[in-house]
C-alpha cells in the first residue's frame, strides 16, 4: 500500500483568473514534466486546430475558453500545446472501469483508471463571470470526470469504447460542460444530444428531483434510458459495446443484487458497496487501466460531497452549500492509499509510458 493525496483547490473569481491560478500551480510541476515525457513515448493521434477548438468550446461555454487563455498566459506555452493538454476537443481512451450507483438523493461513483493519468486535484470553483459553481475532481485540469454544481445536478461518466472515434469533445470536457451550463437532468440530456462526441461513453445525471438518467452516447448516436446503476457497457446501443464485457457485467450484477437484497440503499450503504474492497465492485487492476483511484459521492438536496482516495476509506465530507455562502474549506489535501506501486503523474518522477 502507498499513501497518495489530492490537492484541494478552491477559488472564487473569473474563469481567466482561475485558469491563470491553475497554470501558476502547474508550472514546473511533476505533472507537466511527466506529461511532457509521456508525449515523447506516445505520439498523439489527433489534431487540435485552434480556431476549430475555440469555435466548438465558445458555442457552448465561452467562459471555459477564457480559462484556457489564463492557463496559456501563466504557463507561457504556445496555444497548440495548451489545447493538446487541456482543450478537451480532438479532431481525427484506453480501457477503463468505473461504476456508478444512484438512489434517494445521492450519486456514488468509483473512478477506475490509470495512476499515470490522474490529476490529483479536487476543485471547488465559483465563477464571478458566467457558469455554475462546481465541486469535484478535475481531469486534464479543465475537465471534470464527476461532480456536483450549485443547482444540485450531479454527473459522472463511464467509458464504453474508443472504436471509430469522431471529431468532438472528449469525456472530461463534456462532464465540465454539463456541470458548467446545465441546471437539471433535462438540460443535460439536451446538451448531450447537441454536442459532438469524440468517443463512446454513458453519462449519468441525477438532480434534486430524484430522477436519474443514463445517456448512452457515441459519435453516431445518443440514447436516453432510466436506471440506478451503470458500469462499462451499453444496455441499448449494444452494437457499440466492446467485445469483452465480463467484468463490467459482473460489477453491475453485484450492484443490482445488493439493491434487490437491501431495497433502497441509503448513501452510506451505497458508498460502502463501491468503496469496500471486499464487496466485489472496487477494483485493484491499476496496471490494466481499471483500478479504483477514488470514490466520490454527491448529495444534490444538501449540496454535500464525499471524497475518498483508495479503498476501505472513510470519506472526507465537504459542505458545498456552506462554501457557496462564503465559508472556505479548511483542507489543503485529501489523503488516501492504494495497493499499487505504479507512479502517479502528480506525485512521482518518471510517471511516463517507458515503464509500468
Amino acid at each position: 500500500m502507498r499513501k497518495i493525496y489530492s490537492d484541494v483547490i478552491q477559488f472564487r473569481g473569473t474563469h481567466y483568473d482561475f485558469g491563470y491560478l491553475q497554470g501558476t500551480l502547474l508550472k514546473d510541476s511533476l505533472t507537466v514534466k511527466n506529461r511532457e515525457q509521456q508525449w515523447k513515448v506516445r505520439k498523439p493521434r489527433f489534431t487540435v486546430p485552434e480556431q476549430e477548438v475555440k469555435a466548438a468550446i465558445t458555442q457552448f461555454a465561452p467562459q471555459i475558453w477564457e480559462e484556457i487563455l489564463g492557463l496559456k498566459d501563466a504557463l507561457e506555452w504556445p496555444m497548440e500545446r495548451v489545447l493538446r493538454e487541456f482543450g478537451g476537443y480532438r479532431v481525427n481512451y484506453f480501457q477503463s472501469g468505473c461504476s456508478i450507483v444512484t438512489g434517494d438523493n445521492y450519486m456514488i461513483r468509483n473512478y477506475d483508471y490509470h495512476p499515470k493519468t490522474y490529476d490529483g486535484r479536487f476543485t471547488i470553483f465559483q465563477p464571478t463571470d458566467d457558469g455554475n459553481a462546481i465541486i469535484g475532481p478535475s481531469q486534464r485540469i479543465t475537465g471534470r470526470m464527476d461532480g456536483l454544481n450549485e443547482k444540485g445536478l450531479a454527473m459522472g461518466y463511464n467509458f464504453m469504447n474508443r472504436k471509430k472515434p469522431g471529431d468532438g469533445f472528449v469525456c472530461n470536457m463534456i462532464g465540465r460542460l454539463i456541470l458548467e451550463t446545465c441546471a437539471n437532468v433535462d438540460d443535460a440530456i439536451s446538451l448531450l444530444k447537441e454536442i459532438p462526441h469524440r468517443h463512446s461513453f454513458t453519462y449519468i445525471v441525477h438532480d434534486r428531483s430524484g430522477e436519474t438518467y443514463m445517456i448512452e452516447t457515441s459519435p453516431r448516436k445518443v440514447i436516453v434510458r432510466k436506471s440506478q446503476a451503470c458500469t462499462n457497457h451499453f444496455e441499448i446501443m449494444k452494437e457499440e459495446n466492446r467485445f469483452n464485457l465480463e467484468d463490467s457485467k459482473r460489477r453491475l450484477e453485484v450492484i443490482e443484487k445488493e439493491q434487490q437484497k437491501v431495497g433502497n440503499l441509503d448513501g452510506k450503504e451505497a458508498f460502502r458497496l463501491l468503496n469496500d474492497t471486499d464487496k466485489g465492485v472496487f477494483s485493484d487492476l491499476y496496471g490494466s487501466w481499471a483500478g479504483t483511484i477514488h470514490t466520490s459521492a454527491y448529495f444534490p438536496k444538501e449540496l454535500k460531497a464525499w471524497f475518498a482516495l483508495g479503498g476501505d476509506q472513510e470519506p472526507t465530507e465537504i459542505d458545498f452549500a456552506k462554501w457557496l455562502a462564503g465559508e472556505d474549506v479548511e483542507l489543503e489535501k485529501i489523503y488516501g492509499e492504494v495497493d499499487s506501486d505504479i507512479p502517479f503523474v502528480h506525485l512521482d518522477e518518471g510517471a511516463d509510458w517507458s515503464r509500468r
